[in-house]
Protein backbone atom coordinates (compact mmCIF):
# COMPACT_ATOMS: atom_id res chain seq x y z
CA UNK A 1 0.00 0.00 0.00
CA UNK A 2 1.15 3.55 -1.12
CA UNK A 3 1.30 5.99 2.17
CA UNK A 4 0.42 9.78 2.39
CA UNK A 5 0.03 12.56 4.45
CA UNK A 6 -3.25 14.19 4.66
CA UNK A 7 -0.91 16.97 5.39
CA UNK A 8 0.82 17.68 1.92
CA UNK A 9 -0.28 19.43 -0.43
CA UNK A 10 -2.69 17.97 -2.94
CA UNK A 11 -0.31 19.11 -5.98
CA UNK A 12 2.88 16.63 -3.93
CA UNK A 13 0.45 13.79 -3.41
CA UNK A 14 -0.63 13.57 -7.11
CA UNK A 15 2.28 14.12 -8.44
CA UNK A 16 3.66 11.07 -6.42
CA UNK A 17 0.69 9.48 -7.41
CA UNK A 18 -1.64 10.63 -10.23
CA UNK A 19 -3.99 8.30 -10.00
CA UNK A 20 -5.25 10.34 -6.50
CA UNK A 21 -6.33 13.25 -8.85
CA UNK A 22 -9.49 10.58 -9.66
CA UNK A 23 -10.18 9.16 -6.59
CA UNK A 24 -10.41 13.07 -5.13
CA UNK A 25 -12.83 14.55 -8.01
CA UNK A 26 -14.92 11.39 -7.22
CA UNK A 27 -15.18 12.73 -2.99
CA UNK A 28 -16.06 16.24 -4.38
CA UNK A 29 -12.91 18.17 -5.41
CA UNK A 30 -14.17 18.35 -8.66
CA UNK A 31 -12.41 21.20 -9.19
CA UNK A 32 -9.05 19.83 -10.11
CA UNK A 33 -9.70 18.60 -13.14
CA UNK A 34 -9.92 22.08 -14.21
CA UNK A 35 -7.04 22.96 -16.71
CA UNK A 36 -4.37 24.67 -13.85
CA UNK A 37 -5.97 24.20 -11.00
CA UNK A 38 -3.84 21.06 -9.35
CA UNK A 39 -0.56 23.38 -10.63
CA UNK A 40 -2.07 26.64 -9.13
CA UNK A 41 -4.55 26.73 -6.36
CA UNK A 42 -3.45 22.40 -5.57
CA UNK A 43 0.39 23.83 -4.56
CA UNK A 44 -1.63 25.67 -1.79
CA UNK A 45 -4.63 23.27 -0.81
CA UNK A 46 -4.23 19.93 1.48
CA UNK A 47 -7.02 17.80 1.39
CA UNK A 48 -7.69 18.07 4.92
CA UNK A 49 -8.10 22.06 4.12
CA UNK A 50 -10.13 21.28 1.44
CA UNK A 51 -12.54 18.56 2.83
CA UNK A 52 -13.32 21.26 5.58
CA UNK A 53 -14.27 23.87 2.70
CA UNK A 54 -16.41 21.25 0.67
CA UNK A 55 -17.82 19.75 3.92
CA UNK A 56 -16.53 16.64 3.13
CA UNK A 57 -15.88 13.90 6.12
CA UNK A 58 -12.46 13.20 7.13
CA UNK A 59 -13.53 9.36 8.06
CA UNK A 60 -14.69 9.07 4.64
CA UNK A 61 -11.95 10.31 3.14
CA UNK A 62 -9.57 8.07 5.06
CA UNK A 63 -11.56 5.11 4.02
CA UNK A 64 -12.15 5.67 0.64
CA UNK A 65 -8.24 6.25 0.20
CA UNK A 66 -7.80 2.81 2.08
CA UNK A 67 -10.28 1.04 -0.41
CA UNK A 68 -7.99 2.25 -3.10
CA UNK A 69 -4.89 0.90 -2.00
CA UNK A 70 -3.55 4.16 -0.47
CA UNK A 71 -2.51 4.44 3.59
CA UNK A 72 -3.11 7.46 5.64
CA UNK A 73 -0.21 8.50 7.48
CA UNK A 74 0.27 11.63 10.12
CA UNK A 75 -3.86 11.55 10.73
CA UNK A 76 -4.43 13.36 14.24
CA UNK A 77 -7.67 12.96 16.18
CA UNK A 78 -7.98 16.89 15.79
CA UNK A 79 -7.80 16.52 12.13
CA UNK A 80 -11.33 14.91 12.43
CA UNK A 81 -12.72 17.29 14.23
CA UNK A 82 -15.60 19.92 12.22
CA UNK A 83 -14.17 23.37 12.13
CA UNK A 84 -15.47 25.89 14.45
CA UNK A 85 -17.70 28.31 12.18
CA UNK A 86 -15.75 31.13 13.28
CA UNK A 87 -12.49 29.91 12.59
CA UNK A 88 -10.66 32.46 10.14
CA UNK A 89 -13.78 33.27 7.97
CA UNK A 90 -11.67 35.84 5.86
CA UNK A 91 -9.10 33.07 5.34
CA UNK A 92 -11.70 30.62 4.69
CA UNK A 93 -13.18 32.87 2.03
CA UNK A 94 -10.24 33.39 0.22
CA UNK A 95 -9.17 29.94 0.17
CA UNK A 96 -12.43 29.04 -0.94
CA UNK A 97 -12.25 31.49 -3.97
CA UNK A 98 -8.53 30.54 -4.90
CA UNK A 99 -9.69 27.11 -4.97
CA UNK A 100 -12.69 27.99 -7.53
CA UNK A 101 -11.25 30.53 -9.68
CA UNK A 102 -7.43 30.87 -11.04
CA UNK A 103 -6.51 34.36 -12.51
CA UNK A 104 -5.09 33.92 -16.19
CA UNK A 105 -1.81 34.73 -14.45
CA UNK A 106 -1.48 31.37 -12.27
CA UNK A 107 -3.16 29.62 -14.96
CA UNK A 108 -0.36 30.61 -17.20
CA UNK A 109 1.91 29.88 -14.43
CA UNK A 110 0.27 26.19 -14.46
CA UNK A 111 0.68 25.27 -18.16
CA UNK A 112 4.62 25.87 -17.86
CA UNK A 113 4.99 24.47 -14.68
CA UNK A 114 3.52 21.60 -16.48
CA UNK A 115 5.64 21.88 -19.16
CA UNK A 116 8.62 21.97 -16.95
CA UNK A 117 7.84 18.65 -15.54
CA UNK A 118 7.43 17.04 -18.65
CA UNK A 119 3.67 16.97 -19.46
CA UNK A 120 2.76 16.47 -23.31
CA UNK A 121 2.82 19.81 -25.47
CA UNK A 122 -0.02 19.16 -27.47
CA UNK A 123 -2.39 18.03 -24.11
CA UNK A 124 -1.43 21.29 -22.45
CA UNK A 125 -2.46 23.08 -25.27
CA UNK A 126 -5.67 21.80 -26.16
CA UNK A 127 -6.18 22.75 -22.21
CA UNK A 128 -5.01 26.30 -22.94
CA UNK A 129 -7.12 26.42 -25.95
CA UNK A 130 -10.20 25.62 -24.16
CA UNK A 131 -9.36 28.12 -20.91
CA UNK A 132 -8.09 31.16 -23.90
CA UNK A 133 -9.51 32.93 -26.56
CA UNK A 134 -6.16 35.28 -26.47
CA UNK A 135 -3.30 35.70 -24.24
CA UNK A 136 -1.54 39.02 -23.94
CA UNK A 137 2.53 39.19 -24.30
CA UNK A 138 2.66 40.68 -21.13
CA UNK A 139 0.93 37.81 -19.44
CA UNK A 140 3.14 35.65 -21.10
CA UNK A 141 6.33 37.92 -19.70
CA UNK A 142 4.37 37.84 -15.92
CA UNK A 143 3.89 34.14 -15.93
CA UNK A 144 7.76 33.51 -16.92
CA UNK A 145 9.00 36.42 -14.37
CA UNK A 146 6.77 35.11 -11.30
CA UNK A 147 8.16 31.54 -11.91
CA UNK A 148 11.69 33.02 -11.58
CA UNK A 149 10.85 35.02 -8.39
CA UNK A 150 9.18 32.21 -7.22
CA UNK A 151 12.23 29.92 -7.63
CA UNK A 152 12.55 28.24 -10.73
CA UNK A 153 16.17 28.66 -11.89
CA UNK A 154 17.16 31.21 -15.09
CA UNK A 155 18.70 28.72 -17.00
CA UNK A 156 15.49 26.09 -16.73
CA UNK A 157 12.90 29.22 -18.19
CA UNK A 158 15.46 29.89 -20.91
CA UNK A 159 15.75 26.12 -21.87
CA UNK A 160 12.03 26.08 -21.90
CA UNK A 161 12.15 29.19 -23.40
CA UNK A 162 11.07 27.53 -26.66
CA UNK A 163 8.25 25.24 -25.60
CA UNK A 164 6.54 28.40 -24.03
CA UNK A 165 6.81 29.74 -27.67
CA UNK A 166 5.21 26.71 -29.22
CA UNK A 167 2.59 26.91 -26.47
CA UNK A 168 1.27 30.49 -27.05
CA UNK A 169 1.21 29.96 -30.95
CA UNK A 170 -1.40 31.39 -32.38
CA UNK A 171 -2.84 32.80 -29.37
CA UNK A 172 -1.73 36.18 -28.66
CA UNK A 173 -3.46 38.96 -29.88
CA UNK A 174 -0.81 41.02 -31.39
CA UNK A 175 -0.91 38.27 -33.63
CA UNK A 176 -4.83 37.83 -34.41
CA UNK A 177 -4.15 41.33 -34.94
CA UNK A 178 -1.33 40.96 -37.33
CA UNK A 179 -4.25 38.66 -39.54
CA UNK A 180 -7.04 41.24 -39.12
CA UNK A 181 -6.34 43.85 -42.15
CA UNK A 182 -9.54 45.63 -41.73
CA UNK A 183 -7.65 46.37 -37.59
CA UNK A 184 -4.34 47.41 -39.37
CA UNK A 185 -6.22 49.76 -41.61
CA UNK A 186 -8.03 51.30 -39.05
CA UNK A 187 -4.65 51.69 -37.26
CA UNK A 188 -2.98 53.43 -40.02
CA UNK A 189 -6.00 55.83 -40.17
CA UNK A 190 -5.44 56.39 -36.15
CA UNK A 191 -1.93 57.54 -36.96
CA UNK A 192 -2.98 59.69 -39.43
CA UNK A 193 -5.24 61.60 -36.89
CA UNK A 194 -1.93 62.00 -34.75
CA UNK A 195 -0.36 60.36 -31.85
CA UNK A 196 -3.42 61.17 -29.85
CA UNK A 197 -4.86 57.38 -29.93
CA UNK A 198 -1.78 56.11 -28.26
CA UNK A 199 -1.83 58.95 -25.58
CA UNK A 200 -5.46 58.21 -24.84
CA UNK A 201 -5.26 54.50 -24.14
CA UNK A 202 -4.82 52.39 -27.38
CA UNK A 203 -4.21 48.70 -26.51
CA UNK A 204 -0.42 47.67 -26.97
CA UNK A 205 -1.51 45.48 -30.74
CA UNK A 206 -2.75 48.58 -31.76
CA UNK A 207 0.38 49.90 -31.36
CA UNK A 208 2.40 47.77 -31.96
CA UNK A 209 0.78 47.08 -35.48
CA UNK A 210 0.83 51.59 -36.02
CA UNK A 211 4.91 51.32 -35.74
CA UNK A 212 5.20 48.25 -37.63
CA UNK A 213 3.57 50.17 -40.04
CA UNK A 214 5.34 53.45 -39.39
CA UNK A 215 7.52 54.16 -42.70
CA UNK A 216 11.47 54.24 -41.09
CA UNK A 217 10.47 53.04 -37.46
CA UNK A 218 12.82 50.39 -35.99
CA UNK A 219 9.89 48.11 -35.37
CA UNK A 220 9.17 48.03 -38.68
CA UNK A 221 12.80 47.82 -39.97
CA UNK A 222 13.09 44.51 -37.45
CA UNK A 223 9.78 43.03 -38.84
CA UNK A 224 11.11 43.33 -42.22
CA UNK A 225 14.18 41.87 -40.97
CA UNK A 226 12.69 38.77 -39.74
CA UNK A 227 10.24 38.67 -43.44
CA UNK A 228 13.29 38.16 -44.67
CA UNK A 229 14.73 35.84 -42.26
CA UNK A 230 11.62 33.69 -42.25
CA UNK A 231 12.03 33.19 -46.55
CA UNK A 232 16.19 32.50 -45.78
CA UNK A 233 15.26 30.30 -43.64
CA UNK A 234 12.72 27.98 -45.62
CA UNK A 235 15.63 28.00 -48.41
CA UNK A 236 17.99 26.62 -45.38
CA UNK A 237 15.53 24.22 -44.20
CA UNK A 238 15.00 22.51 -47.98
CA UNK A 239 18.81 23.36 -49.34
CA UNK A 240 21.25 23.55 -46.30
CA UNK A 241 24.39 24.20 -48.23
CA UNK A 242 27.70 26.28 -46.73
CA UNK A 243 25.91 29.54 -48.62
CA UNK A 244 22.92 28.78 -46.81
CA UNK A 245 23.70 28.90 -43.24
CA UNK A 246 26.40 31.41 -44.13
CA UNK A 247 23.40 33.80 -44.74
CA UNK A 248 22.31 32.91 -41.84
CA UNK A 249 24.86 33.87 -39.71
CA UNK A 250 23.93 37.50 -40.36
CA UNK A 251 21.00 37.07 -37.67
CA UNK A 252 23.85 37.76 -35.49
CA UNK A 253 23.43 41.37 -36.13
CA UNK A 254 19.88 41.18 -36.05
CA UNK A 255 19.71 39.89 -32.62
CA UNK A 256 22.53 42.31 -31.45
CA UNK A 257 20.47 44.92 -31.96
CA UNK A 258 17.63 43.53 -29.89
CA UNK A 259 20.52 42.86 -27.35
CA UNK A 260 22.30 46.92 -27.71
CA UNK A 261 18.98 48.58 -28.43
CA UNK A 262 16.23 46.84 -26.53
CA UNK A 263 16.25 44.49 -24.20
CA UNK A 264 18.72 46.67 -21.46
CA UNK A 265 15.72 49.74 -21.91
CA UNK A 266 13.14 47.43 -20.79
CA UNK A 267 15.03 45.86 -17.83
CA UNK A 268 16.66 48.96 -16.26
CA UNK A 269 13.98 51.82 -16.75
CA UNK A 270 10.51 50.38 -17.44
CA UNK A 271 11.59 47.01 -14.48
CA UNK A 272 10.47 44.42 -17.60
CA UNK A 273 13.65 41.41 -17.39
CA UNK A 274 12.27 38.56 -18.84
CA UNK A 275 13.33 39.50 -22.48
CA UNK A 276 16.77 40.03 -21.27
CA UNK A 277 17.31 37.26 -18.85
CA UNK A 278 15.40 34.86 -21.21
CA UNK A 279 15.49 36.25 -25.04
CA UNK A 280 18.64 37.19 -25.02
CA UNK A 281 20.90 34.25 -23.65
CA UNK A 282 18.73 32.24 -26.42
CA UNK A 283 19.84 34.69 -28.99
CA UNK A 284 23.23 33.74 -27.90
CA UNK A 285 22.56 30.25 -28.24
CA UNK A 286 21.50 30.69 -31.79
CA UNK A 287 24.14 32.42 -32.78
CA UNK A 288 26.53 30.22 -31.43
CA UNK A 289 25.22 26.96 -32.92
CA UNK A 290 24.89 28.56 -36.40
CA UNK A 291 28.54 29.63 -36.35
CA UNK A 292 29.62 26.05 -35.18
CA UNK A 293 27.45 24.46 -37.57
CA UNK A 294 28.80 26.52 -40.89
CA UNK A 295 32.13 25.74 -39.39
CA UNK A 296 31.87 22.10 -39.74
CA UNK A 297 33.57 20.50 -43.34
CA UNK A 298 31.56 19.96 -46.07
CA UNK A 299 32.86 16.14 -45.98
CA UNK A 300 32.03 16.00 -42.38
CA UNK A 301 28.10 17.26 -42.77
CA UNK A 302 26.30 13.76 -42.10
CA UNK A 303 23.11 12.82 -40.59
CA UNK A 304 23.48 14.19 -37.09
CA UNK A 305 25.09 17.35 -38.55
CA UNK A 306 21.86 18.14 -40.69
CA UNK A 307 19.43 17.11 -37.10
CA UNK A 308 21.18 20.47 -35.46
CA UNK A 309 20.77 22.42 -38.61
CA UNK A 310 16.94 21.52 -38.61
CA UNK A 311 16.49 22.17 -34.85
CA UNK A 312 18.20 25.43 -34.57
CA UNK A 313 16.42 26.22 -37.83
CA UNK A 314 13.32 26.09 -35.54
CA UNK A 315 14.62 27.57 -32.86
CA UNK A 316 15.67 30.80 -35.46
CA UNK A 317 11.12 30.16 -35.78
CA UNK A 318 10.50 30.13 -32.75
CA UNK A 319 12.64 33.39 -31.69
CA UNK A 320 10.81 35.35 -34.57
CA UNK A 321 7.13 34.14 -33.03
CA UNK A 322 8.26 35.84 -30.00
CA UNK A 323 9.94 39.18 -30.86
CA UNK A 324 6.67 39.80 -33.04
CA UNK A 325 3.60 38.76 -31.16
CA UNK A 326 5.82 39.32 -27.55
CA UNK A 327 8.85 41.82 -27.54
CA UNK A 328 7.86 44.05 -30.03
CA UNK A 329 4.16 44.77 -28.83
CA UNK A 330 5.78 45.46 -25.07
CA UNK A 331 8.20 48.11 -26.48
CA UNK A 332 5.49 49.29 -28.53
CA UNK A 333 3.84 49.79 -25.44
CA UNK A 334 6.82 51.01 -22.72
CA UNK A 335 8.69 53.18 -24.81
CA UNK A 336 8.79 57.08 -25.62
CA UNK A 337 8.64 58.60 -29.03
CA UNK A 338 11.70 59.43 -27.84
CA UNK A 339 13.78 56.82 -27.16
CA UNK A 340 12.09 55.01 -30.36
CA UNK A 341 13.74 58.10 -32.25
CA UNK A 342 17.68 57.32 -30.14
CA UNK A 343 16.91 54.10 -31.06
CA UNK A 344 16.27 54.77 -35.12
CA UNK A 345 19.62 56.77 -34.80
CA UNK A 346 21.73 53.79 -32.67
CA UNK A 347 20.48 51.18 -35.49
CA UNK A 348 22.70 52.96 -38.22
CA UNK A 349 25.92 51.90 -36.39
CA UNK A 350 24.69 48.34 -37.55
CA UNK A 351 25.35 47.00 -40.94
CA UNK A 352 22.52 46.19 -43.40
CA UNK A 353 21.13 42.76 -43.39
CA UNK A 354 19.14 40.53 -45.50
CA UNK A 355 19.01 43.31 -48.04
CA UNK A 356 16.54 44.99 -45.32
CA UNK A 357 17.92 48.13 -46.16
CA UNK A 358 16.64 50.66 -42.95
CA UNK A 359 13.99 52.85 -44.62
CA UNK A 360 14.08 56.93 -43.65
CA UNK A 361 11.68 57.99 -40.34
CA UNK A 362 10.73 61.58 -41.08
CA UNK A 363 10.09 62.06 -37.45
CA UNK A 364 13.13 60.99 -36.61
CA UNK A 365 15.16 62.87 -38.57
CA UNK A 366 12.98 66.16 -37.76
CA UNK A 367 13.91 66.23 -34.43
CA UNK A 368 17.40 64.90 -34.89
CA UNK A 369 18.72 66.90 -31.72
CA UNK A 370 21.91 69.08 -32.04
CA UNK A 371 25.87 68.19 -32.01
CA UNK A 372 26.87 71.34 -30.50
CA UNK A 373 28.86 70.43 -27.19
CA UNK A 374 28.22 72.75 -24.27
CA UNK A 375 30.34 73.44 -21.22
CA UNK A 376 29.13 74.94 -18.53
CA UNK A 377 30.05 74.53 -14.43
CA UNK A 378 32.98 72.24 -15.10
CA UNK A 379 30.77 69.62 -17.46
CA UNK A 380 31.05 69.18 -21.45
CA UNK A 381 28.37 68.04 -22.38
CA UNK A 382 28.78 66.31 -25.89
CA UNK A 383 26.57 64.26 -28.24
CA UNK A 384 28.31 61.34 -27.08
CA UNK A 385 27.59 61.97 -23.32
CA UNK A 386 28.52 64.09 -20.59
CA UNK A 387 32.13 64.52 -18.72
CA UNK A 388 33.50 67.06 -16.19
CA UNK A 389 36.77 68.68 -17.48
CA UNK A 390 38.46 66.60 -15.10
CA UNK A 391 37.37 63.51 -16.06
CA UNK A 392 38.21 64.11 -19.86
CA UNK A 393 41.48 65.51 -19.33
CA UNK A 394 42.44 62.00 -17.12
CA UNK A 395 40.95 60.30 -20.07
CA UNK A 396 43.32 61.66 -22.79
CA UNK A 397 46.08 61.36 -20.41
CA UNK A 398 45.49 58.01 -20.11
CA UNK A 399 45.39 56.86 -23.86
CA UNK A 400 48.75 55.29 -24.54
CA UNK A 401 49.32 57.59 -27.80
CA UNK A 402 50.84 61.03 -27.88
CA UNK A 403 48.29 63.57 -28.85
CA UNK A 404 48.91 66.54 -30.86
CA UNK A 405 46.09 69.16 -31.81
CA UNK A 406 46.82 71.92 -34.44
CA UNK A 407 44.05 74.16 -35.00
CA UNK A 408 42.19 75.61 -38.03
CA UNK A 409 44.82 78.57 -38.27
CA UNK A 410 47.70 76.02 -37.93
CA UNK A 411 48.57 76.96 -34.24
CA UNK A 412 49.22 74.09 -31.45
CA UNK A 413 46.96 74.30 -28.95
CA UNK A 414 46.81 71.15 -27.02
CA UNK A 415 49.03 68.32 -26.17
CA UNK A 416 48.04 65.35 -23.77
CA UNK A 417 50.20 64.02 -20.97
CA UNK A 418 49.93 60.48 -22.42
CA UNK A 419 52.72 58.37 -21.87
CA UNK A 420 55.45 59.31 -19.52
CA UNK A 421 58.33 59.19 -21.67
CA UNK A 422 57.55 60.61 -24.82
CA UNK A 423 59.08 59.50 -28.18
CA UNK A 424 58.67 63.32 -29.22
CA UNK A 425 58.84 66.13 -26.58
CA UNK A 426 56.13 68.74 -26.82
CA UNK A 427 57.42 72.00 -24.89
CA UNK A 428 54.44 74.11 -23.57
CA UNK A 429 56.18 76.79 -24.70
CA UNK A 430 55.06 75.92 -28.29
CA UNK A 431 51.36 76.19 -27.20
CA UNK A 432 49.94 79.37 -29.36
CA UNK A 433 52.86 78.98 -31.84
CA UNK A 434 52.56 77.78 -35.63
CA UNK A 435 52.96 74.14 -35.91
CA UNK A 436 55.55 74.92 -37.99
CA UNK A 437 57.88 76.40 -36.14
CA UNK A 438 58.30 73.05 -34.06
CA UNK A 439 59.62 71.71 -37.28
CA UNK A 440 63.15 71.43 -38.94
CA UNK A 441 63.48 73.33 -42.38
CA UNK A 442 63.96 70.21 -44.16
CA UNK A 443 60.76 68.98 -42.41
CA UNK A 444 58.92 71.47 -42.93
CA UNK A 445 57.41 71.47 -46.30
CA UNK A 446 55.74 67.88 -46.16
CA UNK A 447 54.36 69.38 -42.84
CA UNK A 448 52.64 72.50 -44.82
CA UNK A 449 51.67 69.94 -47.90
CA UNK A 450 50.10 67.58 -45.52
CA UNK A 451 47.75 70.08 -44.11
CA UNK A 452 47.23 71.87 -47.41
CA UNK A 453 45.92 68.73 -48.25
CA UNK A 454 44.32 68.29 -45.48
CA UNK A 455 41.90 71.88 -45.58
CA UNK A 456 41.38 71.36 -48.92
CA UNK A 457 39.54 68.31 -48.42
CA UNK A 458 42.16 66.25 -51.12
CA UNK A 459 43.30 63.78 -48.26
CA UNK A 460 42.26 63.05 -44.62
CA UNK A 461 45.22 60.92 -43.25
CA UNK A 462 48.75 60.34 -43.79
CA UNK A 463 50.33 57.61 -41.62
CA UNK A 464 54.27 57.51 -41.19
CA UNK A 465 55.93 54.31 -39.66
CA UNK A 466 59.32 55.73 -37.94
CA UNK A 467 61.96 54.77 -35.27
CA UNK A 468 62.74 56.27 -32.34
CA UNK A 469 65.43 55.26 -29.62
CA UNK A 470 65.08 51.55 -31.25
CA UNK A 471 61.63 51.20 -30.83
CA UNK A 472 58.76 51.17 -33.96
CA UNK A 473 56.61 54.16 -33.56
CA UNK A 474 53.01 54.21 -35.84
CA UNK A 475 52.47 57.91 -36.18
CA UNK A 476 49.35 58.94 -37.99
CA UNK A 477 48.02 61.97 -39.18
CA UNK A 478 44.28 63.01 -39.12
CA UNK A 479 42.10 65.59 -40.75
CA UNK A 480 39.67 66.74 -37.74
CA UNK A 481 36.39 67.71 -39.37
CA UNK A 482 33.07 68.87 -38.43
CA UNK A 483 30.11 66.92 -38.97
CA UNK A 484 29.41 69.21 -42.04
CA UNK A 485 32.72 68.56 -43.37
CA UNK A 486 34.53 71.54 -42.41
CA UNK A 487 38.36 71.33 -41.73
CA UNK A 488 39.02 72.30 -37.88
CA UNK A 489 42.65 70.89 -37.74
CA UNK A 490 44.62 68.52 -37.80
CA UNK A 491 45.44 65.76 -34.98
CA UNK A 492 48.92 63.95 -34.70
CA UNK A 493 48.67 60.62 -33.07
CA UNK A 494 51.60 58.51 -31.89
CA UNK A 495 51.94 55.24 -31.01
CA UNK A 496 54.96 53.11 -29.54
CA UNK A 497 54.64 49.63 -31.23
CA UNK A 498 57.26 47.97 -29.47
CA UNK A 499 54.31 45.35 -27.94
CA UNK A 500 52.95 44.73 -31.17
CA UNK A 501 56.72 43.71 -31.98
CA UNK A 502 57.14 41.42 -29.21
CA UNK A 503 54.07 39.74 -29.57
CA UNK A 504 54.30 39.07 -33.32
CA UNK A 505 57.95 38.04 -32.45
CA UNK A 506 56.95 35.15 -29.63
CA UNK A 507 54.49 33.80 -32.00
CA UNK A 508 57.29 33.02 -34.27
CA UNK A 509 59.42 31.72 -32.32
CA UNK A 510 56.77 29.07 -30.91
Amino acid sequence: MKTINLHNTVYDLVRTAPELKGILHDLGFTELTAPGMLETAGQRMTILKGARLKGIEVPVIVQTLRDNGFEVSGLTDADSQPEPMDSCPDQKTADAASFQKIPRIELLKGYLTRLKTGDDLSEIRNEFVREFQDVDASEIMHAEQELMAQGTPLQEVQRLCDLHSALFHGATRAEKLARAEEAVQQSLADRNQGLETAASGSSRKEQAARLMHTEGHPLQTFTRENEALTEKILEAGMHPGPSRLAELRDTAVHYAKKGDLLYPLLKVKYGISGPSDVMWTVDDEIRDTLAALDQVLVQDRNAHWETQVEAVLQRMKEMIYKEQNILFPITAQHFTESEWQQIYRDSRQYPVIFQVTPATWKEAEADRPSDVSVLSEGVVRMHGGTLSVQELTAMLDTLPLELTFVDAADINRYFNEGPEMKAFKRPLASLGRKVYSCHPPKVEPMVRHIIREFRNGTRDEVAVWAEKGGRPMYVRYLAVRSKSGEYLGTLEAVQDMTFAKEHFLRNTQS
